[in-house]
């Protein structure tokens, strides 16, 4: 973004009418600035962009400059609170009431669960299935494997002449591994879809849909584009291994390149991306960013990684992961957190560390969390 942009932004935060794409391009601005990492022939001319993108701050009254700032450099404290609500957490004796109401209501961390609807309506809970071949249509034998992925095998008979789509979803809580027909891995993150053929032979384009969070490792096939199609975008590529973030209740879709290089098409806009950076779409227009890979490859890697992420946005990643409603009461502050604990903690865990922070408290009733101030 350019400053004179991001400047906009800042004066509509500070006027109380940024909109959640506004924040969220904030904060990707704000993550690739702080990965660049000045070095030291760059201090002062970073110092000096700083100071031009913060100008209009000068003439605002003390405590609206403290707000801002305040929620720029809260990452830092929040930090070390979390950390210390991850790592010392065991020494408190008294059980939470917090600990009781996730025990109680049966809240446990997500696992690896989803459902697979073939193109003749059939609805399979993979969770039951047994380990082996589940279904075969369209001359594709469609395995579960015993470490939890399901696999397409393409087989030497029994093709078809027109192109029959299966449906891939985890739930809210769930996630699982696929290897497509052409040996493509896709890994979906809870409360995902994916909406694919079973067989690729019939096109010139490997497209699938996908609605929610995935990671691909896409094999080659120069001769066959592979196109991940979502509502606000495709990402075209060769081979390459990415990530897609395009669930309905995020302000923007982000694609995050880890390896290769892929296209980034919209209505508006289109995009090159190199290994290490993100592409993030609004409703107007494509940004590009450095990329935090660390963060963006948490949820595959088993963990929860919030680098300035807003209390909303974490506490909708929780929801999708515990299964979860949220519900918000009375004004939440506006901060940033920083940290990171594995997504195999109970939600107390998680609640607790966020609460050391003593910016927000948590009522459990049932399977909905209340967010208080």
């Amino acid at each position: 973004m350019e400053k004179e942009e991001i400047k906009q932004i800042l004066d509509h935060y500070k006027n109380g009418t940024a909109t959640e794409e506004q924040l969220a391009l904030l904060e990707s601005w704000y993550l690739h600035y702080e990965a660049e990492g000045p070095a030291e022939l760059e201090i002062e001319e970073r110092s000096k962009d700083l100071e031009t993108v913060f100008l209009g701050l000068r003439e605002e009254p003390a405590s609206v400059q403290k707000k801002l700032w305040l929620r720029i450099f809260v990452a830092a404290s929040v930090l070390i609170a979390l950390t210390l609500g991850i790592y010392f957490y065991p020494s408190f004796q008294k059980p939470l009431s917090i600990e009781e109401a996730v025990v109680k209501n049966g809240i446990t961390p997500g696992s690896n669960k989803a459902y697979l609807t073939l193109a003749d309506g059939n609805r399979i809970a993979l969770t039951d299935a047994s380990n082996g071949e589940i279904a075969r249509q369209s001359g594709i034998s469609i395995t579960k494997t015993a470490d939890g992925e399901l696999v397409y095998t393409a087989l030497e008979q029994g093709a078809s002449d027109k192109p029959s789509f299966n449906t891939f979803e985890t739930p809210k809580g769930g996630q699982y591994q696929l290897r497509l027909p052409d040996g493509t891995k896709v890994w979906l993150n809870s409360a995902s879809t994916l909406t694919y053929p079973a067989s690729f032979a019939l096109s010139k384009t490997r497209q699938v849909m996908l609605k929610g969070e995935a990671y691909f490792e896409v094999s080659k096939d120069k001769d066959h584009p592979f196109v991940v199609k979502t509502d606000k975008q495709e990402v075209k590529v060769l081979g390459t291994h990415f990530n897609v973030n395009a669930y309905a209740d995020e302000p923007t879709v982000k694609t995050t390149l880890i390896e290769g290089r892929v296209i980034v098409d919209t209505e508006k806009d289109t995009k090159v991306l190199n290994p290490g950076e993100q592409a993030v779409v609004t409703s107007s227009m494509v940004n590009i960013f450095s990329a935090d890979i660390y963060q963006t490859m948490a949820w595959k890697n088993g963990d929860f990684v919030f680098e300035g992420a807003s209390l909303r946005t974490i506490m909708r990643q929780i929801s999708r992961w515990y299964d979860v409603d949220l519900s918000y009461e009375g004004t939440i502050a506006e901060l940033q957190f920083g940290g990171s604990i594995s997504r195999n903690k109970n939600l107390y865990e998680v609640l607790r560390a966020l609460e050391m922070t003593r910016g927000v408290h948590f009522k459990i009733e049932g399977r909905r969390v209340l967010v208080m101030p």
